[in-house]
């Protein structure tokens, strides 16, 4: 009769633990010892809604038990977490480099947002990328939480974005790369999403006091003062539609009078396209990882 009253119980407690844990920000642990990519969310605060993020995870992530770097790999405009898994090579890259020993093993995160990752009309995308995000990933993976162990770094928006982070929180990455940057001053050209999209939109109209309100040139001048130089990576394809070459050599030269050795720029051959991004991100990530706790 005890074992039998003994066993009930415990059926119990295990029925009841088991909806709670499902609740737990849905986290999938890595089943496999290869490399692998895994979609995950969990609840923003500031978003009040879920956000969601795709992660990549080095072979021997399950087994180590050691502590990564992490790049934050931002999408474009309009885009979302599976850009950059399925268009660009994400996987392929890293295994490569890391096989080749150009990077160390390292976690990858590709979140998805639905602004220009600044807190713009339709949300709060820079608190929640700062304040829900990062904490997230370093409470939930095993990832080394200094700057030292955190990159950023996007393409076009998601360039923009990156630029933004680094100068505006320079104590938090250790590098970045801005792939196409869509860093226009003093507005986006007339055929640039940046014009359409819900960021800037104020009744229906782009809204060029919040352009300048959020753009880098807002903030560069303060990242000089603090004294924290964070090496950046720059590039453009030559054919940009929309002249990134340009707006990012006027980038460039504004951090080269700064940080002259902590600042590279690439013209690439392309336009503003996957195949530029493509290509060029091996390069950004070795550029950025010189800079990594190892």
């Amino acid at each position: 009769m005890f074992k039998r009253k003994t066993l009930f119980i415990f059926v119990l407690l295990l029925a009841m633990l088991i909806p709670s844990l499902s609740f737990a920000d849905n986290i999938t642990p890595p089943k496999s010892s290869n490399s692998q990519i895994i979609h995950q969310s969990f609840s923003s605060e500031t978003l009040g809604r879920d956000y969601n993020y795709n992660i990549y995870l080095p072979s021997e992530y399950k087994t180590s038990g050691k502590e990564y770097p992490v790049l934050y790999l931002l999408h474009g405009s309009g885009g979302n977490e599976h850009n950059w898994v399925e268009n660009g090579n994400v996987k392929e890259t890293a295994d490569k480099l890391i096989a080749k020993g150009v990077i160390p093993p390292s976690i990858i995160v590709m979140p998805g947002s639905k602004s220009w990752w600044v807190n713009g009309y339709n949300e709060a995308a820079e608190t929640a990328f700062m304040n829900d995000l990062i904490p997230h990933i370093d409470e939930t993976w095993r990832t080394i939480e200094e700057k030292e162990g955190r990159l950023v770094a996007g393409l076009s928006a998601g360039g923009y974005g990156t630029v933004n982070f680094v100068l505006k929180y320079p104590e938090m990455f250790a590098a970045g790369a801005a792939l196409s940057p869509a860093v226009y001053v003093p507005e986006p050209p007339s055929h640039s999403s940046g014009r359409t999209h819900p960021t800037f939109q104020k009744d229906g109209q782009f809204d060029p006091e919040k352009w300048a309100e959020l753009n880098y040139t807002q903030y560069i001048d303060a990242y000089k003062q603090k004294g924290i130089k964070v090496p950046l990576y720059i590039n453009s394809g030559d054919h940009d539609t929309f002249d990134i070459a340009y707006h990012a050599a006027v980038l460039y030269q504004n951090l080269r009078e700064h940080q002259p050795e902590l600042v590279e720029f690439r013209v690439v051959d392309g336009d503003h396209e996957w195949k530029v991004w493509r290509e060029s991100l091996p390069e950004a990530i070795e550029y950025m990882y010189q800079f990594v706790q190892k």
